[in-house]
C-alpha cells in the first residue's frame, strides 16, 4: 500500500516538555487509522505537528514521499491535507450550502466566493459533497438552526471542499447523540473510499465501527498498534486506557 503520509521519529517540545517522543505513523491510501489514548497523550500535539500548527523539534513528516516538516499550515492544506478540529468553526449566518462554497479550493474570501459566477461544475462539486455528508436536505438551511452534530458534519464537508487526499479529523463525535455518532462513522467509511482518513476518538464504540488500523499513544509515545482485536487484547493498553472498556469494545 502506498503510504500517504508518513512521521518518522516525530518530537515536539513545549517549553523543555516532550509532548511527542518519536513518534512514528503511516497512511496508506484510503485507509483509516484511528488514533487513541489518555488524555495528554498527545493525540491533537501530533496532528498540529503534521499541519504545521505545531512546530516540530526533530524526526520529519512527509506527504506523498514530499517533506513537509514544519511547512505553514496554509502550505500544508493546499497541498491536500485537511484538519477538522474539535470545535465545528462554520459560518452560522450563512446556509450550509455557503459554507462549503466559501470553502471550495480556490475560492478566497466570504464576498469573492458568493459573488463569483456559480458554474455548473460548482453546483456538483458542492451537492457530491452534501450528500457524502447527509446534508443535501439541509443545503438552505441556516448553520444557526443545525444541531450540534450537523454543524460537524457541515465542518467536514468543509474540509471535503478543498479536495484533500488526506483528512485528519480530531473527536468528529464529540458532544453528539447516539444517533449522529453512528452516522459520523458511516460518513467516515464513506470518505475513506476516495480519501485517507486519521480519526482521533475517544468513543471506543465508535472506533470499532470505523477502525482498520489503531495507533494507542501513551505520554508521547506509541504503546501499541494493530487491529481491534489486538489492541483489545494487548496488556499494555488495557492497563493505561481501556481498562474496563476492555468489555465494551470487545462486545
Amino acid at each position: 500500500m502506498e503510504s500517504v503520509l508518513s512521521v518518522k521519529d516525530l518530537q515536539v517540545v513545549f517549553s523543555g516538555f516532550k509532548a511527542l517522543k518519536g513518534v512514528n505513523l503511516e497512511v496508506g491510501d484510503g485507509e483509516i487509522v484511528t488514533i487513541i489514548g489518555p488524555n495528554g497523550a498527545g493525540k491533537s500535539t501530533l496532528l498540529d505537528a503534521i499541519v504545521g500548527k505545531s512546530p516540530v523539534s526533530s524526526g520529519h513528516v512527509y506527504y506523498h514521499g514530499r517533506d513537509i516538516t514544519n511547512k505553514n499550515p496554509y502550505e500544508v492544506a493546499r497541498l491536500g491535507i485537511g484538519r477538522k478540529f474539535q470545535n465545528p468553526n462554520v459560518y452560522n449566518d450563512l446556509t450550509v450550502f455557503e459554507n462549503v462554497l466559501l470553502a471550495l479550493k480556490g475560492s478566497h474570501g466570504i464576498f469573492a466566493s458568493i459573488m463569483s459566477k456559480m458554474t455548473s461544475a460548482k453546483k456538483a462539486k458542492i451537492s457530491q459533497v452534501l450528500e457524502r455528508t447527509g446534508l443535501l436536505e439541509k443545503a438552505f438551511d441556516k448553520v444557526s438552526l443545525l444541531s450540534h452534530g450537523q454543524k460537524q458534519w457541515v465542518e467536514i464537508a468543509m474540509v471535503l471542499a478543498q479536495d484533500p487526499s488526506i483528512v485528519l479529523l480530531d473527536e468528529p463525535t464529540a458532544g453528539m447523540t447516539e444517533d449522529e455518532t453512528y452516522m459520523t462513522g458511516e460518513i467516515i467509511k464513506s470518505i475513506s473510499q476516495s480519501h485517507s482518513v486519521v480519526v482521533i476518538e475517544h468513543d471506543m464504540d465508535f472506533v470499532k465501527q470505523i477502525a482498520q488500523r489503531i495507533v494507542v499513544l501513551h505520554q508521547g509515545e506509541t504503546l501499541a498498534e494493530g487491529t481491534v482485536e489486538e489492541v483489545q487484547n494487548d496488556d499494555k493498553v488495557i492497563e493505561v486506557y481501556l481498562g474496563r472498556e476492555r468489555i465494551n469494545v470487545a462486545a
